[in-house]
């Protein structure tokens, strides 16, 4: 099947927000053997919306369509539909009911004309159920390919295509496998690692494709394919997958597809029943950041303390002013300190700890712009290394997040 994702609204034209939207559902679709050949984001426009119906009527089987469904007059995706399917807007009362309800249980201003409209559809779509908003999603049929047209409200969206249109898809087409496989490596570019493994994807099956998805400092590498026999789509994978780790298996750090370096760390954390806390200077808590992002924490993460300032630094963590001016506020020895400082702060059995110059400006530093240090304290030992990560600011802060937890991994699953 060949999909595509058609999203409405100036708003991610002039970057005012992020479309998330088609990154959601292209993965969900993938994931049912859905593959999406074109992502187009057009303006709330009468005739750029016709247009792009059009162009996508030709060439694909299903067409979802984000954005343009509230109730004020820059809206226009209902009334356009209407115009391409040679339609009408007629209310629907289980529609209206549900808008009142929902007013009347959880939005405090009072309902009007302009909210009622929202029960206004095409009355040639299969009304889907929203949930959580007043604009319903629609699901339209030109000839053999399927329209659905859903809220641009992220967490709507995301409710109708996990309760309406995945499933509907699912009982209405018949679809491949879809599988992916992904090598998370750590370490390496992609170009070093693409000369390791040449040979080895020069011989691989036509039916096996290679993707490299480099990010700072890892790279994960995607083997997908595609076929109607599950089982042997993914033991030839797999295979593919063994003869990979003769050649670059000192930087492979995982292989679950969508599982991130800090969800790794996480599990094994939790796995091992072992704690991590961190202390942050130039990465401002960036690596706190992305552990909290994994639902469950808490378990094993007990805080950070982002001693940005050499005074913090000091006062906070209590690392020796002596020490600073003799070494740098970015060295070894003051990374050293930090990550065992914080680890008896907060009593936990790992730590991380990151100093260094991110530019544009040295600070209290005489290093130059890029030097950084990440320490690493363990249940049994206590280091820092030094790395130069460039001259652009977010760069150098990101690749030192990346490698602290490439470093702290390998502690982890070494202890």
């Amino acid at each position: 099947m060949q999909a595509e994702i058609i999203t409405i609204g100036d708003e991610i034209l002039i970057g005012q927000i992020v479309d998330s939207n088609s990154a959601f559902i292209s993965k969900e679709l993938n994931k049912i053997g859905v593959s999406v050949y074109q992502i187009t984001s057009i303006q709330d426009n009468r005739n750029h919306i016709l247009d792009a119906l059009e162009i996508a009527h030709e060439r694909s089987s299903v067409v979802i369509i984000t954005g343009g469904l509230g109730p004020t007059k820059d809206d226009v995706t209902k009334s356009t539909l209407c115009q391409f399917f040679d339609d009408e807007l007629v209310l629907d009362k289980k529609v209206l009911a549900h808008i009142e309800m929902l007013f009347k249980k959880y939005i405090p201003t009072p309902i009007s004309d302009l909210n009622r409209k929202q029960a206004l559809v095409p009355s040639k779509a299969e009304i889907l159920h929203n949930a959580h908003g007043t604009a319903p999603g629609l699901w339209m049929k030109k000839g053999k390919t399927v329209f659905v047209s859903l809220p641009g409200v992220p967490f709507e969206m995301k409710g109708l295509m996990t309760s309406a249109i995945l499933p509907k898809i699912i009982n209405e087409y018949e679809r491949p496998y879809i599988i992916h496989k992904t090598i998370m490596t750590y370490g390496l570019g992609e170009s070093a690692i693409a000369e390791k493994i040449e040979d080895w994807e020069d011989n691989l099956p036509d039916a096996i494709k290679l993707a490299y998805l480099p990010n700072l400092g890892r790279v994960r590498l995607r083997l997908s394919t595609k076929g109607t026999d599950k089982e042997s789509l993914v033991l030839a994978l797999e295979s593919e997958v063994k003869k990979l780790y003769p050649l670059i298996g000192d930087i492979i750090y995982g292989e679950e597809e969508d599982e991130s370096i800090e969800v790794q760390v996480g599990k094994l954390l939790t796995q091992k029943q072992l704690t991590l806390s961190t202390a942050e200077s130039f990465t401002g808590g960036k690596i706190a950041q992305q552990l909290t992002s994994v639902p469950g924490a808490s378990a094993y993460f007990k805080g950070s303390i982002v001693s940005y300032a050499t005074e913090a630094k000091v006062k906070t963590l209590g690392v020796s002013e002596e020490l600073v001016k003799k070494y740098s506020v970015v060295s070894e020895e003051v990374a050293i300190a930090m990550a065992e400082n914080v680890k008896q702060l907060l009593e936990t059995d790992f730590a991380i700890a990151t100093t260094g110059n991110a530019g544009p400006a040295k600070g209290d530093s005489d290093e130059a712009v890029g030097t950084v240090f990440i320490g690493i304290s363990t249940p049994e030992r206590t280091f820092a290394k030094k790395f130069v990560m460039g001259n652009h600011r977010e760069r150098i802060v990101q690749k030192s997040v990346n490698k602290a937890f490439e470093l702290v991994l390998k502690e982890i699953l070494n202890f």
